[in-house]
């Protein structure tokens, strides 16, 4: 070993867990111990979970919960259609007016009202805290994820997303902005707007993509291409509707009731 070497691996050694080290120490030695340098490249491990551990939006009526599971059950599927029929319709506006900055700057952490704001960590951030396993944080932040595994509920795959290539895994707005616009929210004030935005009911980690190819479309022009997904989608969509008092189309709403058997 390099004396470099053997003084990094020295001042690991004191620096780490007293009662750990301790045990090793009395076995081994520190001189025969392997340990990461702390530099700019380190990264702490998060809370880790299987892929099993995506919620049913039936059980996650606020969106803090992480994904979104299948409703397979005859039961589920009854209430799923259920709650889409208390879904008002309307026509879309136009899009008249309408710009991104109309609801915040993007993933602002200091929306009030709604979950997970104003804890020191943008939207962003916490919903890949949320949503991914494995996750890993930039050196010294619990905040900034540079790494994780997403269970993506769109297309069904699994992403191992690092954050330089971070368009890999994009936030999907499940009522998108423009939509809500079109719907009423342009006679909001900023701040509901603001909410909506950065609600983790509406927001959802997904492959980048796919999420592209959504655009501004509501459940009559876009639907997950994961088929066993969608009906979990359409009540999200509801679920946001709901909360907000934003109608959607009637063929928005058709097609919603018929992914979960209507």
């Amino acid at each position: 070993m390099s004396r470099s070497g053997a003084t990094r691996s020295y001042r690991s050694c004191v620096t780490g867990s007293a009662a750990m080290l301790g045990a090793v120490l009395l076995l081994t030695g520190c001189k025969g111990i392997d340990v990461p340098v702390d530099d700019a490249s380190s990264h702490s491990a998060g809370p880790a979970a299987g892929p099993g551990r995506a919620v049913s939006p039936l059980d996650n009526p606020d969106g803090t919960k992480p994904g979104l599971a299948p409703i397979t059950s005859d039961a589920g599927r009854a209430k799923a259609r259920a709650l889409i029929e208390k879904v008002a319709t309307k026509g879309r506006g136009p899009k008249t007016g309408y710009e991104r900055d109309e609801f915040g700057y993007a993933w602002m952490d200091s929306a009030d009202g709604v979950p997970l704001a104003w804890n020191g960590c943008d939207t962003r951030n916490d919903l890949l805290k949320r949503d991914g396993d494995d996750v890993r944080f930039r050196s010294g932040s619990d905040c900034v994820v540079i790494s994780m595994t997403l269970q993506d509920p769109y297309t069904g795959k699994t992403i191992d997303w690092t954050k330089t290539r971070a368009t890999t895994v994009q936030i999907d707005h499940v009522m998108p902005l423009s939509y809500d616009w079109q719907m009423g929210a342009s006679r909001w004030t900023k701040g509901k707007r603001q909410d909506i935005a950065n609600d983790p009911l509406n927001l959802i980690p997904v492959d980048g993509p796919s999420n592209s190819s959504k655009g501004d479309s509501g459940p009559a022009s876009w639907l997950p291409p994961n088929k066993q997904i969608r009906c979990s989608y359409a009540v999200r969509f509801a679920q946001v509707s709901l909360k907000y008092s934003l109608p959607v189309t009637v063929a928005d709403k058709q097609m919603m009731l018929k992914q979960c058997g209507g």
